[in-house]
Parts: structure tokens; C-alpha cells; sequence
């Protein structure tokens, strides 16, 4: 293996801009695969929860009661 200018020195250091943008970069791109993801997942469950609704019988609503009376003193 040969050495070479990179390997004997260090790098050079980034300014504050170029840490501050590749910081940036990074972020959004998290940000981006975590939207895609969490996106996919309510496309997944809404199917799902379409699929289980088509499949389940009617619920037929409980009559209503009559409210009670009020007695009178007789």
C-alpha cells in the first residue's frame, strides 16, 4: 500500500457554513424517510380498517328509551 498526501495529513477543517449545511442535508433526509414511512403505514392501515368494515355486519343502533315520568304526590 503506498501513502499519499491524504494519508499523512490531516484534513482540512470544514467552516461553520459547510457543517451547518451537510447538518441540514442529513436532517431533512431523515425527516424525508420518515414522512415516506409513517405515510406508507396510514396507507397500510386505512386499507386494512377499509377491508375490516366491507367485511363486518351493519351495527343496528339500540332503540331508544322513554325518559321515566315523574310521579305526583297523590
Amino acid at each position: 500500500m503506498t501513502s499519499t498526501k491524504k494519508d499523512l495529513f490531516k484534513p482540512e477543517r470544514l467552516s461553520a457554513a459547510d457543517k451547518a449545511a451537510a447538518t441540514d442535508h442529513t436532517a431533512r433526509g431523515i425527516v424525508a424517510a420518515e414522512k415516506l414511512a409513517r405515510e406508507k403505514k396510514t396507507e397500510k392501515l386505512k386499507a386494512q380498517r377499509l377491508l375490516q368494515e366491507a367485511d363486518a355486519e351493519p351495527v343496528v343502533p339500540a332503540p331508544k328509551r322513554q325518559p321515566a315520568r315523574k310521579r305526583t304526590p297523590a
